[in-house]
């Protein structure tokens, strides 16, 4: 084989232009179609026949974006995931926010103080203070895994007894505090429902299934509590530091643009994502802070799974207010 390659590389220069450049297209395609058929069995994906042709045209637009971006960039780097396959305007439908939340409806009385605070934090390597990813599915329940997540840190740092709490019980209860179920909801809002609830049960009890269902709470098997709720005064990024730093990972929402499903590593920023209330679509929750090579970030647990970014983390800017993650940011304080 070796033999003949630079055979076939001298008959190819031979060629005229316009056959060449139909060769390299063959080559790109097949190529094209051999990454989306290893990337199929990786993610356990199978189509129907009508399907498929759709799905590796967006695989291959995908991919093409990646390594478009990937060749420019040098803040993030992009990569395929289990999204892959899917247009942004699907995925924003299947997994964002579809119902307006508005969190500066959110009343404020977080207080800070003047600082200083430790340059960097992470609630992960101070001990059993941060639950492991979880996965939403295909429901635009991310605010319910914020809260849940919050609520799991609070009690563990203040108790030192890590939970599991129930996501479906707010998908499925939650709806009289302004929330929406899978079509979307605000961590601040769940809080406050989790208080005047009375409780929220573990999720070995009420078990997540991805979709809405009706209201199954039992109070006697309530296992985590909500004293009081922390809202952070709205823009006041330097407040979330200071409440990362001394007391809690906090939740917060964003934009979610087209270039965040396919994050892969390194400290997000876009130029195209808003930084208003009313544009936020998605909530997550923010376990530390840091720096990298000069530029601030926070360090942001997911909710699809810890196959997605980095383990199911991403890093994102920090002190620009970057797609409005300072806009709504809340965290639970704990009755234990």
């Amino acid at each position: 084989m070796r033999a003949v390659l630079p055979l076939l590389c001298a008959a190819f220069w031979l060629l005229p232009p316009i056959c060449r450049a139909a060769c390299l297209t063959v080559f790109s395609l097949f190529t094209e179609k051999f990454h989306f058929e290893s990337w199929m069995v990786q993610h356990k994906k199978t189509y129907s026949s009508g399907e498929y042709n759709h799905r590796l045209q967006t695989f291959v637009s995908n991919w093409r974006k990646i390594n478009a971006h990937n060749s420019r960039n040098r803040t993030f780097e992009m990569a395929l995931n289990q999204f892959s396959d899917m247009s942004f305007a699907e995925f924003k439908r299947k997994y964002l926010w579809s119902e307006p939340q508005n969190c500066s409806a959110t009343k404020s009385n977080y207080l800070r103080g003047t600082g200083p605070y430790p340059p960097s934090v992470d609630w992960r390597k101070k001990g059993n203070f941060v639950s492991p990813v979880k996965n939403q599915g295909g429901c635009g329940s991310c605010w319910t895994f914020s809260t849940t997540g919050a609520l799991e840190s609070a009690v563990a740092i203040a108790s030192g007894k890590m939970l599991s709490l129930a996501e479906q019980q707010l998908v499925d209860c939650a709806k009289d505090f302004n929330n929406h179920g899978c079509q979307g909801g605000l961590p601040s809002q769940a809080f406050e429902y989790i208080l005047y609830n009375k409780g929220i049960m573990g999720e070995d009890a009420y078990p997540y299934q991805g979709k809405d269902g009706t209201c199954k709470f039992q109070p006697e098997k309530a296992i985590a509590f909500v004293k009081d709720v922390a809202n952070i005064t709205i823009y006041d990024e330097e407040a979330m530091v200071e409440a990362v730093a001394l007391y809690n990972p906090v939740s917060f929402a964003f934009e979610v643009t087209d270039d965040f499903l396919l994050y892969r590593r390194g400290v997000y920023s876009s130029t195209s994502c808003h930084k208003t209330p009313d544009k936020v679509n998605h909530a997550v929750l923010a376990v530390g802070y840091g720096e990298e090579r000069g530029t601030p970030y926070w360090i942001v647990k997911n909710s699809w799974g810890p196959q997605w970014g980095m383990n199911g983390y991403f890093l994102i800017e920090r002190g620009k207010n970057m797609c409005g993650l300072a806009a709504c940011a809340s965290y639970p304080i704990p009755l234990v």
